[in-house]
């Protein structure tokens, strides 16, 4: 179990409930009747706050959760300072906190977007695209992608030019990836190594890259992403705040990811 913003959520949500509820419980066994300016300040609070945290609680667990992009690894679909959106139910519904799926809903699909907890450290989040399904024959070689014996195609759109923190970017080559039927932009820089390997996805686990493919910390390096550690699928860019690119971007708000 992981105590993040998660735990504290629920943990926040269970304490004002218990002491509103209570305090409500106690006048009816008491028989005394509700006057709202003879609660104690502690019932106050939490009669305040709890419909509030409960709410969040639902949203953030349940339906959607916000995020920020902290690192170029995704570039050129996101960029650093983005803000986005994940569905948390499209894989499914799990118990919050624990993390334990009891409603089946989808499976990821190759071309995905995907949050889900680092295997390697699960208290930290990592945003990545899916390659590779369960029983899937990845190779990367020369910079280009065979999936089961198939090479993805790659078109050529020129040249990057990155802007803010991206500027590092700049004179990558940027290149439309068909993964059939999902076609998303990557960037390839040409004077960084060419890392080469095959893999073979194992039974639910997923192959990640980034779309910054020579700069990204993925698959290629530390392995496939189990099951049980995905968060949910990005699909919503809304709102994107880089101080080193005139503040906020409003060109990429409203962005649907890709």
């Amino acid at each position: 179990m992981n105590f993040d913003f998660s735990f504290f959520l629920f943990s926040a949500t269970v304490v004002t409930g218990v002491i509103w509820g209570g305090y409500l419980y106690y006048l009816k066994r008491t028989h005394t009747e509700y006057i709202e300016a003879n609660e104690p300040l502690i019932v106050e609070y939490a009669r305040s706050f709890f419909p509030v945290v409960l709410i969040v609680f639902i949203l953030r667990s349940f339906i959607a959760e916000p995020f920020r992009i902290p690192s170029g690894s995704m570039m050129p679909t996101l960029l650093i300072g983005d803000f986005i959106l994940v569905n948390k139910f499209t894989y499914g519904i799990r118990i919050p906190v624990i993390n334990k799926k009891i409603i089946q809903i989808n499976e990821p699909a190759r071309g995905d977007a995907v949050v889900f907890r680092y295997p390697k450290n699960p208290s930290v989040d990592y945003i990545k695209r899916v390659i590779g399904l369960p029983g899937d024959h990845i190779s990367y070689q020369d910079k280009k992608l065979t999936i089961n014996g198939k090479l993805m195609k790659q078109v050529s759109l020129g040249r990057y030019q990155g802007v803010g923190q991206g500027k590092t970017m700049s004179g990558a080559e940027i290149l439309t990836e068909d993964l059939q039927p999902v076609e998303h932009d990557i960037l390839i820089n040409h004077n960084a190594p060419n890392i080469k390997g095959t893999f073979i996805v194992p039974k639910g686990h997923y192959f990640v890259m980034g779309d910054n493919r020579d700069n990204s910390n993925d698959s290629r390096y530390w392995g496939t992403v189990p099951e049980e550690n995905l968060v949910g699928r990005a699909f919503f860019i809304w709102m994107n705040w880089d101080w080193e690119n005139t503040g906020v971007g409003f060109s990429r708000i409203g962005t649907v990811i890709q």
